[in-house]
C-alpha cells in the first residue's frame, strides 16, 4: 500500500503553480488594460465600425426594407432593381473590393471614363474627406440586398387579407406598412438587427483588399489581423480578437433568447 503525504516539496510546486496562475492573470489584465487605456488606434477602429454600424442602420438596412417593399409591389422594373442588388449577396466582399477596386482605383474604368490616367487620377479611396462615404456606399450594395431578400421572403408570409381589412378602413399604404405589416415582420426584423451588427464587426475584406494592412482605415478586424499575422504575432492580436468575439456574440445571444422565449 502506498502512502502520500504532503511533502514540503508538493506545497512547493503547488504555491509555484499558484504563482504561476495569477502572475498570467495579471499579465492578461495588463494586455487589456493597455489596449483600453494606452492604445488610441483601438478606439479609432472601434468608432470607424460604430460609424459603419449607424450607416446600416440609418441608411442601408431601410433602403433594403423600402426596395424590398417596392419590389413585393411589382413596380416598374422591379426584376432589374432585383437583380442589381442580389447580384452582390452571392460575392464576398473580398470580390466586392476588387469590383470596385477596379472600378475606382485610379487606373480604374471611372477614372478612364472621366479622362484621367494614372498619374493625375482623383484619390478617391485616398481623400480622407470622401473615402468614408465611399467605402460604406460600397459595403451598403450588398446589405442593401441581403436585407431586401430577407424581407420579401418575409413579406410572402404576411396574410394579404391583413392589408385588404387595413386598406377598407381607410389607411393609408404607409400607415399599412407601419401598423401592420411591419409588427408582423417582428421575428424577421430581429434577423435584421442581429445581422446588421455582425456586418458592422466583421467588416474586413473590403478595408484589406483595397488598403492592405494600411491603418489608414482602422477597423477592429485589422487590428486582429495586423497582430496576429506573420512576424507581427502577438498574444495582442489575441485580445483584440476576444474582443471583437464578445461583441459580435451579443447581437446573438439576443436574438436566441429571444427566439426561444417566443417558443415557450
Amino acid at each position: 500500500m502506498t502512502i502520500t503525504a504532503n511533502t514540503p516539496d508538493s506545497a512547493l510546486v503547488a504555491a509555484v503553480k499558484n504563482s504561476a496562475d495569477d502572475a498570467a492573470f495579471a499579465e492578461i489584465c495588463r494586455r487589456y488594460e493597455n489596449i483600453f487605456f494606452n492604445t488610441p488606434i483601438f478606439w479609432d477602429a472601434l468608432r470607424v465600425n460604430v460609424i459603419w454600424l449607424l450607416w446600416f442602420f440609418v441608411i442601408a438596412t431601410p433602403l433594403g426594407v423600402l426596395l424590398a417593399y417596392q419590389i413585393d409591389r411589382k413596380i416598374k422594373g422591379h426584376k432589374f432593381y432585383e437583380s442589381a442588388f442580389y447580384l452582390p449577396v452571392v460575392l464576398s466582399l473580398a470580390v466586392i473590393g476588387i469590383i470596385w477596386q477596379f472600378m475606382l482605383g485610379p487606373s480604374g474604368f471611372v477614372q478612364g471614363v472621366l479622362g484621367y490616367g494614372i498619374e493625375n487620377a482623383i484619390p478617391i479611396f485616398g481623400n480622407y474627406d470622401i473615402n468614408t462615404y465611399v467605402i460604406l456606399s460600397i459595403a451598403s450594395w450588398r446589405h442593401i440586398g441581403y436585407v431586401m431578400l430577407l424581407y420579401l421572403a418575409g413579406l410572402k408570409s404576411v396574410d394579404p387579407s391583413l392589408r385588404e381589412a387595413s386598406a377598407i378602413d381607410g389607411a393609408t399604404e404607409w400607415q399599412t406598412f407601419r401598423k401592420v405589416v411591419f409588427p408582423a415582420m417582428g421575428p424577421v426584423n430581429i434577423i435584421i438587427v442581429v445581422i446588421t451588427v455582425i456586418d458592422s464587426l466583421r467588416a474586413f475584406d473590403l478595408i484589406y483588399i483595397i488598403y492592405g494592412t494600411s491603418t489608414g482605415w482602422p477597423i477592429l478586424g485589422m487590428l486582429v489581423f495586423q497582430n496576429i499575422y506573420g512576424q507581427a504575432a502577438s498574444m495582442v492580436g489575441a485580445a483584440y480578437a476576444v474582443i471583437l468575439l464578445v461583441l459580435s456574440i451579443t447581437p446573438i445571444i439576443y436574438y436566441l433568447r429571444t427566439v426561444f422565449k417566443e417558443d415557450k
